[in-house]
């Protein structure tokens, strides 16, 4: 199962129990969000998989081209900014949002509200040139069946420039940065190995890379198993696992 298929599987989970939870509350304040903050607010509803953008001028700044506000989309992923999205970073904020999701779910119910995941990705503006952007996340969980009901997601130009991209799960009460990032495959890997495992985690076959990097299917076979040598795991999609879980 690809990590957005099984982030999916687990955001959307249908077992019984009604959240009676007011939405509208929750519209007024990802729209009191983006008014007060200069931030494109996404308030993403489990219960019916919607999801409502609210637009603020930094999304002019990214080329991002709402005509209504907020925008109501038939699904939980904001798929117009989403795929704006560093293709290595949308990868990486799949994988850290599934482990913000598992930590979560281990948690206290009363626990949970202390939590959001912090990153820094690069989203490419009208120009087609990648800025930085800071994206906020935070769960809201139901009182009535203890299960998540709504995700915001707040994203903002960044105010400093960074080499990295930094994904954080950090207790808002304390300050403390419960989880980051364990390792950088940059140091490890060679830039085709990092492309190839790339493609690897979006659910991409080896024939299928081979046909986009124009290399033959041994090739993406040999730089696989180079992956797996250098990164010590059993396949290639464990890889990013075993290292932001």
């Amino acid at each position: 199962m690809e990590i957005r298929e099984e982030l999916s599987h687990k955001l959307l989970d249908n077992t019984p129990g009604k959240c009676l939870l007011d939405i509208e509350v929750y519209k007024q304040r990802a729209s009191m969000y983006s008014r007060m903050e200069g931030a494109i607010a996404v308030l993403s509803d489990m219960q019916t998989n919607k999801s409502y953008i609210y637009k603020s001028k930094a999304a002019l700044e990214l080329g991002l081209s709402f005509e209504e506000n907020p925008v109501e989309i038939e699904t939980i992923w904001e798929e117009e900014m989403l795929k704006k999205l560093h293709p290595d970073d949308r990868l990486k904020k799949y994988i850290h949002e599934l482990r913000f999701f598992k930590l979560m779910d281990s948690l206290k119910k009363e626990e949970r509200a202390d939590y959001c995941v912090m990153s820094k990705i690069r989203m490419k503006n009208e120009n087609n040139d990648y800025k930085w952007v800071k994206h906020r996340m935070f769960y809201i969980y139901s009182p009535d069946n203890g299960k998540l009901r709504f995700a915001l997601c707040l994203y903002n130009l960044a105010l400093t420039q960074s080499v990295v991209s930094d994904f954080l799960i950090i207790n808002t009460i304390t300050g403390e940065i419960v989880v980051k990032d364990k390792l950088d495959y940059k140091n490890i890997l060679s830039p085709r190995e990092l492309e190839i495992l790339k493609f690897v985690g979006d659910g991409y076959a080896s024939k299928q890379i081979a046909d986009l990097l124009s290399i033959s299917v041994n090739t993406v076979s040999r730089h696989r198993q180079n992956i797996l040598e250098k990164l010590k795991v059993k396949n290639s999609t464990q890889a990013f696992k075993d290292s932001f879980y």
